[in-house]
């Protein structure tokens, strides 16, 4: 019987609740897989076409990866064919995929930063960018061999992060994770064998110290909420910063985002920026509040309720992601203006807004559901109600988000 393969999508969720990519190989009703790599959310799927659907704001990029893939695993298919092998499922995708021994550890990082750059993931493409920086000046090469980079060059490389780089302990673990990330992806890939591993057990460990980012307490809320005598540009950047976390640490990207389409039936709708994940969430009293003060600035219901992207070119992620950026950096620099007229002294940035309302609600609320309402996993209605009834058996907290009730 001759071998077959085909896109599917493994029915095996991970930790967020999506679903890897892969290529399914068949032979004598056996099937092997090989990952690629990307997981998408169900919903984005097309069965019978087998291909990511349009509603992923990635579909084209991914599912020109997925032919490509397709294609490379039937030339081997056919490769292996006609040399009339008669191999098993595995033991072809051990044929297809054999070690390619040329490539570095540098080709990883270029491999792996295309792919960013092809995800538009551009925050993450930046710092990764950054961070490769301080490889390449450690090593002084433009080639570095896996073989190479074992628990003497790590060593000796957080040593010189730390002492001539001058980086904290944290700032040079990052760069250790991303070591290992390229790693562990050239040993699935099999270009390297797993005995090059220099990370776990006997290798180089990555434990990073205890931090702790201080939040606001509800006092500290309150008097941030009242605070007089600010500028109009003062007023926005505290707008923003109250609208997240009114939403209990909705990100920066996706307050800016926010369209008035999004908004309807008392409810905000809207596709997460980080995972790509469709919410429905009823708007707290306050948030509509905030909501109902930029309605005037309304040039039709496509319009973004914060002027900041008004501008931006969503034909260009590069453009967005710096309108973002920037817009961040202004923010956060009039929260510190506000927080000193406050007489408030914690560091207060957008980011905060998530470890606030965590200070405020964790007593109060049960972790899961405060996992839910950080969305680490599916935010259902039925949780965001559940969220609710909580929420007004607690006074202070039923003040500030207690659900808009149905008409």
């Amino acid at each position: 019987m001759s071998a077959s393969a085909k896109i599917v999508l493994r029915k095996k969720p991970n930790s967020k609740g999506l679903f890897p990519l892969a290529i399914r190989i068949t032979k004598n009703r056996r099937s092997t897989f090989k990952h690629i790599g990307h997981y998408i959310d169900i919903e984005d799927w097309d069965e019978n076409s087998l291909r990511v659907k349009k509603s992923h704001p990635n579909a084209d990029s991914l599912n020109n990866l997925l032919s490509s893939k397709l294609s490379e695993v039937d030339k081997g298919l056919m490769n292996l064919q006609s040399e009339n092998n008669d191999v098993s499922a595995k033991q072809i995708k051990r044929n297809i995929y054999k070690p390619i021994s040329s490539l570095t550890f540098f080709d990883y990082i270029k491999e792996h930063l295309e792919a960013l750059e092809a995800d538009k993931k551009l925050n993450r493409l930046t710092t990764d960018k950054a961070l490769t920086t301080y490889i390449r000046d450690f090593h002084k090469s433009k080639e570095l061999r896996f073989q190479e980079i074992d628990l003497r060059f790590l060593n000796r490389f957080k040593t010189y992060l730390m002492g001539q780089r001058k980086l904290t302990e944290t700032s040079a673990l990052n760069i250790m994770v991303l070591i290992r990330l390229i790693f562990n992806r050239a040993i699935s890939d099999k270009v390297i064998s797993k005995d090059l591993y220099p990370f776990g057990k006997g290798g180089f460990k990555i434990k990073f110290p205890d931090t702790h980012k201080v939040g606001l307490n509800k006092n500290e809320i309150l008097t941030l909420e009242s605070v007089q005598n600010i500028s109009p540009v003062e007023r926005h950047s505290l707008n923003v910063w109250l609208y997240s976390f009114y939403f209990a640490g909705m990100r920066v990207s996706d307050v800016l985002l926010t369209r008035w389409t999004m908004i309807y039936d008392n409810r905000l709708h809207y596709r997460m920026g980080k995972n790509g994940k469709v919410v429905s969430l009823k708007i707290p009293i306050k948030a509509l509040a905030i909501l109902k003060s930029y309605q005037k600035e309304k040039i039709d219901e496509d319009d973004f309720v914060f002027p900041e992207m008004k501008k931006a070119d969503f034909t260009d992620p590069k453009d967005i992601y710096r309108k973002i950026k920037t817009a961040t950096s202004k923010f956060n620099k009039h929260l510190k203006s506000l927080t000193k007229k406050a007489g408030i002294n914690k560091k207060v940035t957008m980011h905060i807004a998530r470890h606030s309302f965590g200070n405020i609600a964790g007593d109060s609320i049960h972790p899961l559901m405060l996992q839910k309402l950080y969305r680490h996993s599916d935010l259902k209605t039925t949780n965001y109600e559940e969220w609710a009834k909580i929420a007004s058996s607690h006074p202070w907290l039923n003040t500030y988000f207690l659900l808009v009730p149905k008409k």
